[in-house]
C-alpha cells in the first residue's frame, strides 16, 4: 500500500503555517487541479482529492492538533482525512468557505435556512433574578394557505426558469477561475411563477403575527438575547425554519441599582445613627435583610451582603449587594430636636476636636495673611 503523502508537504506550507496560508494554498491547488480544468485527467483529480483531505485536517484545529503529534494515525477513523470518495463530496464540504469558487456543479442548488426574526420581552428584575417563562409576540413570514406556498395561481404551476435553466445558479467565467452566484431572475428557486397567486402576489409567503414561549434564564441583563429554536420564517427551498431571537428588557426598579451581577441599594441614615452606630434594616431580592452601621460611618460608606445580588447564567453564584449609605439632614426639627441639637452645637465649640481645631487654625492663617496683603 502507498504510503501517504505529508500534508503539509501536499498544500506547499510549512508545520507553523496559519489558517490564512493554509486556505490561500488549497485555494491556488484546487484551482490547479479542478476536475472542470482538467476534464479526463485522473492524476489530477487524485492531486485534487488528497489536496482537499489535506486541508480538511489542517484547516480544523483539533485535527490539526492530533495530526501533528500523531500523524495519519491521528486523524485516520476518527472524522479526519481520507473519506473523500469523489469529487462531489468535497464540493458539498467546501463550496461554502471559498464563495462558491468550484463553480455550479451538476446545477444544483443548496438547501438555505429560513431567516432569522426577532421579538422583545419586558421583564422586572425580580424575574430576571428568578427566571421566569414568557409569551412574546412576534412577525414573521408563513406559507400562502391559498397557493399552498407555490406562489402560483391554482391551476397553473411554477415553470424552470429560463435564464438559469431551472439550476437556480448562473457560473460567471474569467479565464480559469469559474464564480457561482445565485440566478439574479429566479433568486436560487430554479422557477418562476408565470400567473402568481393574487393573496401573496406570487411570494408564496404570508406576513403573520404569532406567538411562542420562551424560558428566560436566570440572570439576563438588559440587552441579551435568548434564542427560539425553529420559530422563524421557512426555508425558501425545504430547509430548515429560522429562529427568532428575543431581546430582553430588564425594567428599572424603584430600589435597586444592578451592576452585573452586583445590586446597589442606596439607604439614608440619620446623623445619630451615623454617629453612634445602628443595626440597619435593608431591602434584598429575597426580603428584609440587616447590615450592621459602625460607629462614625460617613456619607458614601458602603456595606456588602454576599449572596444577595444577581445570579448569571454564564457563570455559578450569585453577585452581592451593596448597601451605600447617606447622611440626611432634616430639613424641620422638633423643638425637642432643636434644643438637644444646640447643646451639641455648645459641647461641640467647648471642645473642639484636634482634626477640627487644625482645619480652623489654618482658616485663621490664611485669612491673616489675605489681609496683610
Amino acid at each position: 500500500m502507498a504510503t501517504k503523502r505529508d500534508y503539509y508537504e501536499i498544500l506547499e506550507v510549512t508545520r507553523t503555517a496559519s489558517q490564512g496560508e493554509i486556505a490561500t494554498s488549497y485555494r491556488k491547488l484546487a484551482i490547479q487541479y479542478h476536475p472542470d480544468k482538467n476534464p479526463g485527467n485522473e492524476e489530477a483529480i487524485e492531486r485534487f482529492k488528497e489536496a482537499s483531505e489535506a486541508f480538511e485536517v489542517l484547516h480544523d484545529a483539533d485535527k490539526r492538533s492530533r495530526y501533528d503529534r500523531f500523524g495519519h494515525a491521528g486523524v485516520n477513523g476518527n472524522g479526519g482525512g481520507g473519506h473523500f470518495t469523489d469529487v462531489e463530496d468535497i464540493f458539498s464540504a467546501f463550496g461554502d468557505i471559498f464563495g462558491d469558487l468550484f463553480g455550479g456543479r451538476r446545477g444544483r442548488s443548496r438547501v438555505r435556512k429560513g431567516r432569522d426574526v426577532r421579538s422583545t420581552v419586558s421583564l422586572t428584575l425580580q424575574e430576571a433574578a428568578q427566571g421566569v417563562r414568557k409569551t412574546v409576540e412576534f412577525q414573521r413570514h408563513e406559507l400562502c394557505e391559498t397557493c399552498e406556498g407555490s406562489g402560483a395561481t391554482k391551476g397553473s404551476k411554477r415553470e424552470k426558469c429560463s435564464y438559469c435553466g431551472g439550476h437556480g445558479q448562473v457560473v460567471q467565467q474569467a479565464g480559469i477561475i469559474r464564480v457561482q452566484t445565485t440566478c439574479p431572475a429566479c433568486h436560487g428557486e430554479g422557477s418562476s411563477v408565470t400567473a402568481p397567486c393574487k393573496s401573496c402576489r406570487g411570494t408564496g409567503q404570508k406576513l403573520r403575527k404569532v406567538q411562542a414561549d420562551v424560558q428566560i434564564p436566570a440572570g439576563v441583563d438588559d440587552g441579551m438575547q435568548v434564542r427560539i429554536s425553529g420559530q422563524g420564517e421557512p426555508s425558501p427551498n425545504g430547509g430548515p425554519p429560522g429562529d427568532c431571537y428575543c431581546f430582553v428588557s430588564v425594567l428599572a426598579h424603584s430600589l435597586f441599582e444592578r451592576e452585573g451581577r452586583h445590586l446597589i441599594c442606596r439607604i439614608p441614615i440619620t446623623y445619630s445613627q451615623a454617629a453612634l452606630g445602628c443595626t440597619l434594616e435593608v431591602p434584598t431580592l429575597d426580603g428584609p435583610g440587616e447590615v450592621e452601621v459602625p460607629p462614625g460611618t460617613q456619607t458614601g460608606d458602603v456595606f456588602r451582603l454576599v449572596g444577595k445580588g444577581m445570579p448569571d447564567p454564564r457563570v455559578v453564584g450569585l453577585g452581592d449587594l451593596l448597601v451605600q449609605v447617606n447622611i440626611e439632614v432634616p430639613k424641620k426639627l422638633t423643638a425637642e430636636e432643636n434644643k438637644l441639637l444646640r447643646q451639641l452645637a455648645e459641647l461641640e465649640h467647648k471642645n473642639v476636636a484636634p482634626a477640627r481645631k487644625s482645619f480652623f487654625d489654618k482658616v485663621k492663617k490664611y485669612l491673616s495673611i489675605e489681609t496683610e496683603e
